[in-house]
């Protein structure tokens, strides 16, 4: 069979050798959503399996680390963290053309949008926004030492890094010259917080990128998944990132960022002050600087989304949805320049 990014031969033939419990493979498919490393369903004879691979072309310089991904969802196993089972890595490229990892298949749904969530009572589309911002502090939780992830990170300087790092990939992937993200990075870098914690970063925390299960009701999330960007850093970083993605009622520019999904406005589900409050809540953390990190969610974003536009540009997508993005990215750094202005 042909499946784009596969080289479906020998992916066989390292399946037997490396993940024989499932059993002989007989197809694989492209999983429908994401929009940076592609997630791929195997079907064998014994049980289902996930396979994650990097995308196809303009892969950035210490994005799309597959080892990364491994070493995060195996060191989790044992935590109160859902994540699904890690079941083999291939470092070898010459299997299917670059790194790659199998982990089990986790009955649920990524879900993004309204209509993938259904129609549950209101009561419990809150329960569910309560349970993510409770597993997004439960990582923050993690005894990373204990998890054998104490050499994960440098947590010191984790906000400067990134900042140098997001700016170096926004040069590798920019379409033209932006002035005003240029007067972001300046005003990020100006209102840089001079200490913060230390703890797991997911970095990419949002709601369809964790595994829900839909029926029977009420939804509950089975895993969290895609931790390409996971390292040691600062926890509110996380969450700015979070927020950066939420719709709340009458935020109508939205619409612009095909990446933000409505699932925020179903009935009942949290708003974004009452997701920061219940984080806050269930972690104990001081969220005095929200605006800072929920400008620098925004700025992050936009640089994940002009690198998304650049494959898009060079035909290295697969699957649906890439043909808008790009215009995401002015909204994303005009909303970053408004969070600043708050938080003056």
């Amino acid at each position: 069979m042909t499946v784009p990014g596969l080289d479906w031969p020998r992916l066989v033939d390292w399946m037997a050798a490396h993940v024989p419990s499932a059993g002989e493979p007989l197809r694989a498919s492209l999983i429908s959503g994401g929009k940076s490393n592609l997630t791929y369903l195997v079907e064998a004879s014994e049980r289902p399996v996930v396979l994650r691979r990097p995308p196809l072309g303009h892969v950035l310089p210490t994005a799309h680390d597959m080892r990364r991904e491994w070493r995060v969802i195996s060191a989790l196993a044992e935590t109160p963290v859902p994540v699904p089972p890690a079941l083999a890595f291939c470092p070898d490229e010459d299997v299917i053309g670059a790194p790659f990892y199998v982990m089990g298949h986790v009955d649920g749904t990524a879900v993004r949008t309204r209509e993938d969530l259904g129609d549950p009572p209101p009561a419990q589309a809150r329960r569910l926004g309560e349970r993510l911002a409770e597993i997004l502090a439960a990582i923050h939780a993690v005894d990373y030492g204990e998890a054998g992830l104490g050499d994960f990170g440098r947590p010191d300087g984790y906000l400067a890094r990134q900042l140098q790092r997001w700016e170096q990939q926004w040069e590798r992937s920019k379409a033209a010259d932006v002035p005003e993200y240029d007067r972001l990075v300046a005003r990020l870098r100006e209102r840089m917080p001079a200490t913060s914690a230390s703890t797991l970063v997911h970095g990419d925390y949002r709601l369809d990128n964790t595994l829900v299960r839909l029926d029977p009701q009420p939804p509950e999330i089975q895993a969290v998944v895609d931790w390409e960007m996971s390292t040691l850093g600062d926890p509110l970083a996380d969450l700015g990132l979070t927020l950066a993605y939420w719709h709340d009622p009458g935020d109508d520019e939205r619409a612009a960022v095909p990446v933000a999904g409505d699932v925020t406005l179903a009935p009942g589900f949290l708003s974004a002050a009452e997701f920061a409050a219940h984080y806050a809540k269930a972690s104990g953390r001081d969220i005095a600087d929200l605006h800072f990190y929920v400008a620098f969610g925004n700025f992050k974003l936009a640089v994940i989304v002009e690198g998304i536009h650049a494959r898009f540009r060079q035909g290295k997508t697969v699957g649906e949805g890439f043909d808008g993005l790009g215009a995401a990215m002015p909204t994303l750094i005009a909303r970053a320049h408004r969070m600043l202005d708050q938080e003056a």
